[in-house]
């Protein structure tokens, strides 16, 4: 080889190479990028659910309870008052404000129930009134009837029945059951009689 070709070969050469290189470069270039990694999936969403934290549901309001009746309906009213008619009258000795001891079988004989009723209608009241017979003045039988209205009333309350539902009052001689001027008479008059009273509502 002679000594001019050889830097025209070496040229040559040089250029092959670097056009070589040039068309690896660009087919590295023009090779498609290899597809992205895959992303973390998101959890399924019960695995999400899971992991938040559960949420207590709140404990449902109490509604406000109506408040109890205080006075009876039209039903328990009629029960009352059938008791208060199967309650004879309480009677007594001449004279006297002891309850006899027929007069305490004749209270206990509804009263017990009619302590069940009363308790749960704290308006609803009862007069507890006190006769005489129509020997005496008029003031004394006043303070005698009233005398034994209370007795009853303490027997009443004694069986369970409130006092503020018990109110009494003496009528004296002025409310006879009978105007005979006899004993027979005069014994049906000396008693206690129990009615029912309307409260203010």
């Amino acid at each position: 080889m002679t000594q001019t070709r050889k830097p025209v070969l070496l040229a040559l050469a040089a250029i092959s190479l670097m056009m070589i290189a040039a068309a690896c470069k660009k087919q590295v270039a023009m090779k498609p990028a290899p597809p992205p990694a895959p992303a973390a999936t998101a959890p399924s969403a019960p695995a999400r659910a899971a992991a938040t934290p559960m949420r207590s549901n709140p404990a449902p309001t109490q509604t406000a309870a109506a408040p109890a009746p205080r006075y009876p309906n039209a039903a328990t009213r009629a029960r009352i008052d059938e008791l208060l008619a199967r309650i004879e009258d309480a009677y007594f000795d001449y004279d006297q404000h002891t309850l006899r001891p027929d007069a305490i079988k004749a209270l206990a004989a509804d009263s017990t129930e009619l302590r069940d009723i009363l308790k749960d209608y704290p308006d609803y009241k009862l007069t507890i009134e006190g006769h005489c017979d129509e020997r005496g003045s008029a003031e004394y039988n006043l303070a005698l009837g009233d005398a034994r209205a209370k007795a009853a009333k303490d027997y009443l309350v004694q069986v369970g029945i409130p006092s503020d539902q018990l109110s009494i009052i003496s009528y004296g001689k002025d409310r006879p059951v009978c105007e005979e001027h006899d004993e027979a008479c005069w014994q049906r008059n000396r008693r206690i009689h129990i009615v029912a009273t309307m409260a203010s509502r």
